[in-house]
């Protein structure tokens, strides 16, 4: 059966001070010739010349430092608060593997502007336009296209989901819900725009604090949507690295295509 799979990569780099970062990740290369042979002769007590195998080179790793919500990445419900569903929020470490192996729904909302709210009305006419009814455990995938422009300061003009949006979606069985931009909600600019015109708190964060009221992951910074070359009909994974007790986890999301 996996030989008839295509795997499409749906990541994006865990990058050295990457411009799509507000806070960039930091990482420091021990290389071979330098730090990682000092490593070796200090650990293992050898000469470089007693390494024959490696020419008298050491080995090579790295040093990150970043926030968990660097890079692809799965947000568990802790991040939106200390409780969802009336119950203790789930850290990343306690989210269902069952929801993050699922069958994968893209939605095309290219064609929404930059701020705009993904309204339920754009939900329903894309699920319509593919003649797809969501089913529950569904991993739902905004296509925006934000993806890119990642290089760019233009990367953070994307469109994101609302409160109304992202508690339709949960209501209909899905779980986990994904984007190929920088975060589920619209931009931050946006967010503050609305908020200091109207001094109405719910301007901030809606689609995250959703996930108080009702339970739900997403997967932020996704790529290559349009690689799938299918709207549904495709497996979807985005397992998270098992890090205790925090609210998010690093994933390599890939999507399992039938060829």
């Amino acid at each position: 059966m996996l030989e008839r799979l295509r795997i499409v990569d749906l990541s994006v780099p865990l990058e050295d001070g990457a411009v799509s970062e507000p806070m960039p990740p930091h990482i420091r290369y021990v290389r071979h010739d330098g730090e990682g042979l000092e490593q070796m002769e200090r650990f293992l007590g050898v000469r470089p010349e007693d390494l024959v195998y490696s020419q008298g080179r050491g080995w090579a790793i790295e040093e990150i430092t970043a926030i968990t919500h660097t890079g692809t990445h799965v947000d568990a419900p802790y991040h939106y608060g200390p409780q969802s569903e009336g119950c203790q929020a789930r850290t990343i470490d306690q989210v269902p593997l069952e929801w993050c192996f699922a069958p994968g729904v893209v939605l095309d909302m290219q064609h929404k502007q930059p701020g705009d709210f993904i309204e339920v009305a754009d939900l329903e006419a894309a699920l319509a336009r593919i003649e797809y009814r969501l089913r529950p455990r569904d991993i739902v995938l905004l296509q925006t296209g934000a993806d890119r422009r990642i290089q760019s300061s233009a990367y953070f003009a994307q469109p994101g989901l609302g409160r109304e949006g992202t508690l339709w979606l949960v209501e209909q069985g899905v779980k986990v819900i994904g984007i190929d931009a920088y975060t589920l909600d619209r931009p931050f600019l946006n967010m503050m725009s609305d908020y200091e015109r109207t001094g109405d708190g719910r301007y901030i964060w809606p689609a995250h604090f959703a996930g108080i009221t009702r339970e739900y992951c997403q997967i932020e910074k996704l790529a290559n949507l349009d690689q799938i070359g299918r709207t549904h009909g495709f497996w979807m994974s985005c397992l998270p690295v098992k890090i205790a007790g925090t609210s998010a986890g690093w994933c390599r999301a890939v999507a399992l295509v039938p060829d």
